[in-house]
């Protein structure tokens, strides 16, 4: 059994690359904290909404919930993407022209960081429920 081909795992996993993304970007902030002129990137979050429906299309599922009741609500569907883009207000700058405040971007990794956290812990819960399901604990 492929757990990738599940949308839900298959939906963690991207979450997950898109946080490795933006653990980069950050890292490349901090790497050029004393660069003249340099300009602080982050990756755009994607719209939760849109990340569910292209990673279900992307699996072949659909990752919208059983409607087994008439008082469910059904989901939206739209697309998005992780584009790296640039700071627009930088808090502040430096005579020569450099934009990256250390506490800003060290915060923003923690963040990060924090959700890739989650997103492992959850991903490895739904892999063990998948294993207890199939009677192979582990």
């Amino acid at each position: 059994m492929d757990v990738n081909k599940i949308p839900l795992l298959a939906a963690l996993t991207r979450h997950m690359t898109w946080l490795t993304q933006r653990q980069t970007v950050l890292s490349q902030n901090i790497a050029n904290m004393d660069t003249p002129g340099y300009r602080p990137r982050d990756v755009a979050r994607p719209d939760f909404k849109a990340f569910l429906a292209r990673e279900s299309r992307a699996a072949g599922g659909d990752l919208r919930p059983a409607v087994t009741d008439p008082a469910h609500l059904a989901l939206a569907r739209a697309s998005g993407a992780f584009p790296v883009r640039d700071e627009r207000r930088p808090a502040e700058v430096t005579l020569d022209g450099n934009a990256v405040s250390m506490e800003e971007e060290l915060m923003k990794v923690s963040e990060t960081a924090m959700e890739y956290d989650l997103s492992t812990s959850l991903y490895n819960k739904h892999v063990s429920m998948i294993r207890q399901a199939l009677g192979r604990q582990r």
